[in-house]
């Protein structure tokens, strides 16, 4: 089995444990050596494995490691990725065994993809880097997301939708059809998104309006 290491040792990595867990259970895939987390004490135990460290210890890790980033900020995770320079660290993408992939052959991921149980992705759905999806989501067909988008649980994109990057998507938002979706835009939980957002702004409601912070 690969080693693996999860990026972050809050509820959500230890969310992500249990999901590599049941993964082994259908095919032993990955040896879960610990996490990785600054706001954690070194040594720590977190009931799921031990802290190793942080992005200090990451950067100084001596051997092949896989990890998984299990933080829902996009902008954090974003920096963090950057930062991690170690040669030796790759980033695969963890799906849950039960999520749907509606046409395999005809979906495209790139690295560090999260998707999470019960998660559904119909045909011609194409992935850039390092998104979340968390419990639940639904993709329509020919979608299309970029890099480092978080989308909380039970959200639900519709067909031909396009979006871009470092975009949030509060719990059980929808997007309609054939809509796009910029850069930085944070959509609140509920929220119904009709029209083409702005980049940079939030939208609440339904249908969603933009509201300033």
């Amino acid at each position: 089995m690969k080693k693996i290491a999860v990026y972050g040792a809050g509820g959500f990595g230890r969310e992500v444990a249990c999901m590599l867990r049941h993964i082994n259970n259908i095919t032993p895939t990955w040896d879960l050596v610990g996490f990785f987390d600054d706001g954690k004490i070194t040594g720590y135990e977190t009931g799921y494995g031990k802290i190793l460290g942080g992005l200090q210890e990451l950067n100084q890790y001596s051997e092949m490691l896989s990890v998984v980033i299990a933080i829902g900020n996009p902008k954090v995770v974003s920096v963090l990725v950057s930062s991690i320079t170690n040669p030796l660290i790759d980033f695969p993408n963890i799906i849950a065994p039960d999520v749907l992939l509606l046409d395999k052959e005809s979906i495209t991921l790139g690295k560090g993809n999260l998707i999470c149980s019960n998660c559904w992705l119909s045909c011609n759905v194409h992935f850039g880097n390092f998104n979340v999806l968390n419990v639940g989501v639904t993709v329509g067909h020919d979608s299309v997301l970029g890099d480092f988008n978080s989308l909380m649980p039970a959200t639900k994109i519709s067909g031909e939708v396009k979006i871009g990057n470092c975009n949030f998507f509060g719990v059980s938002s929808v997007v309609l059809q054939q809509i796009v979706i910029g850069n930085n835009t944070v959509v609140g939980a509920n929220s119904l998104i009709i029209k083409k957002t702005k980049d940079g702004f939030t939208y609440v409601g339904s249908p969603a309006l933009k509201v300033e912070y």
